[in-house]
């Protein structure tokens, strides 16, 4: 359905966020949350749960893995609650399992939304470098316009 649609006229405008609780991606919520209280937007937080919310030993047992990543999900919940607890409009949480770039380019499309906002670092780590960049492939994917937020640490 596009804005254009009888059913959309109305509806409040969508800002996706992405999350992984890094201090960029507390940057683009903490700016998304802004952007969305001047648009009177409706926010959705979106976490890509992979790899790096389990254990990295591989030889602990699978309820351990299982543990592990509900502790994360839950510390990043609590993150998430935190940075939004005097946000005046409507905003939802979202944790799946999936590949971060397109979760994110799924929830935007399915929200219709105006645009995406990740956070992204200046400088590259060697452990970042090794890692797939969100921030980097996210705007090759999406459908709609990409707001990279800067780490105010880097």
């Amino acid at each position: 359905m596009s804005a254009a649609d009888p059913a959309r006229r109305g509806a409040a405008p969508v800002l996706v966020v992405g999350f992984d609780g890094q201090t960029a991606s507390l940057a683009a919520l903490r700016t998304a949350a802004d952007l969305a209280r001047r648009l009177g937007a409706n926010l959705h937080v979106v976490h890509g749960v992979d790899v790096r919310d389990y254990p990295i030993d591989p030889d602990v047992a699978v309820e351990v893995w299982e543990g592990h990543a509900r502790e994360a999900l839950g510390h990043l919940d609590v993150q998430v609650r935190g940075a939004l607890a005097d946000h005046p409009g409507n905003w939802t949480y979202h944790a799946s399992n999936g590949d971060p770039v397109r979760l994110l380019v799924t929830v935007a499309d399915e929200q219709d939304a105006l645009m995406i906002v990740v956070g992204t670092h200046r400088h590259r780590s060697l452990r970042r470098m090794t890692r797939r960049s969100v921030s980097r492939t996210l705007p090759k994917a999406a459908h709609r316009p990409v707001l990279l937020v800067a780490d105010p640490g880097d």
